[in-house]
């Protein structure tokens, strides 16, 4: 177990060294563009690269890894939970995630060596999941407030333009007197329209930061508003009133789906958690399910075809449960 722990660190100082002898190589950016990335950053994030160098390096691997499409995507997820960290921040905390893990499997795996590396390993893997979930789940709870408020907001931006206020104007007074989500998201855009961005642009980066359809419908009917001109502000009435029943009826449809949701949850966690108990209470018990070789003997295959049923079967349900309106 020691030679394999050893040689698992030693690649990992390897790595590490690489990755920082990468990230030291300059790279410029755009001044609009680093305009526009700042305004997701914390105040003390937007600083010149004037600092200790242990901030220039973490710097330089967040401009590296942001340019990935992996790095993308994570930088576009936290937007959606409004979390105020970089790329390479988020990977820190995902490697920090996985340590926890692989202790906490060695400790549950404790019965044998084999038991404390599979049960490490995967508990390594798992952990490092962890915070993508929770950024998953911040995201879609924040996309969700979004769209509760949404036909709400589109109402008050049709009285705003009823009373002669420009499109412009009516953004920025969604951004300040609108409830969060929604105040954060439209101050966004109008900071990004007086960064040089035009309204087309600033509305189609709200929608990939919070993809609805609802939203999608309200930046098309402005784009075409622009285009062909109109009654913007009864077009607005329109599509509140259409937006408002929908939510109405997602609303209705989550009471009615709660149980099948929450059998889910406990069909799935259920066993998973009855053999991390049994396992950390009476290692020598399980130690036959982590035993490598072939039935009937061991048991080898039993949790890894355990938990892919486990998981067919969640999904089952999900994809039930799952409704479109």
């Amino acid at each position: 177990m020691m030679p394999i722990t050893l040689a698992g660190l030693g690649l990992l100082l390897i790595l590490i060294i690489a990755v920082v002898f990468l990230v030291l190589r300059k790279s410029d950016e755009p001044d609009v563009s680093k305009r526009l990335s700042d305004l997701s950053k914390r105040p003390d994030q937007v600083e010149e690269n004037t600092g200790p160098v242990a901030r220039q390096v973490v710097e330089q691997i967040d401009k590296v890894v942001s340019k990935s499409k992996q790095g993308g995507d994570i930088t576009r997820d936290l937007a959606r939970a409004d979390l105020k960290l970089t790329v390479a921040e988020f990977m820190g905390v995902k490697l920090i995630a996985a340590v926890v893990g692989l202790l906490v499997g060695m400790y549950v795996g404790r019965a044998n060596q084999a038991a404390m590396f599979g049960a490490g390993l995967v508990g390594a893997v798992i952990f490092s999941f962890a915070p993508n979930i929770y950024l998953n789940m911040r995201a879609k709870k924040r996309i969700k407030s979004f769209n509760d408020q949404l036909g709400d907001t589109i109402t008050m931006m049709a009285n705003a333009l009823r009373g002669g206020f420009s499109f412009l104007q009516t953004l920025d007074m969604v951004a300040r007197d609108a409830p969060a989500p929604m105040s954060g998201e439209f101050r966004r855009v109008v900071q990004e329209v007086g960064l040089g961005r035009t309204t087309e642009e600033a509305l189609q980066s709200l929608l990939r930061r919070m993809p609805s359809e609802d939203l999608d419908l309200l930046i098309t009917a402005v784009n075409i508003q622009m285009e062909v001109g109109g009654n913007l502000a009864q077009i607005l009435d329109t599509i509140g009133h259409t937006i408002r029943e929908r939510v109405r009826i997602k609303g209705e449809i989550q009471t009615l789906t709660a149980q099948g949701r929450i059998s889910g949850w406990v069909i799935t966690g259920l066993p998973i958690g009855l053999a991390i108990f049994i396992t950390m209470i009476n290692p020598e018990y399980m130690m036959p399910i982590f035993s490598f070789g072939m039935p009937p003997k061991h048991w080898c295959c039993l949790p890894v075809t355990s938990l892919a049923m486990i998981a067919i079967g969640y999904f089952a349900i999900m994809k039930i449960m799952d409704i479109e309106v």
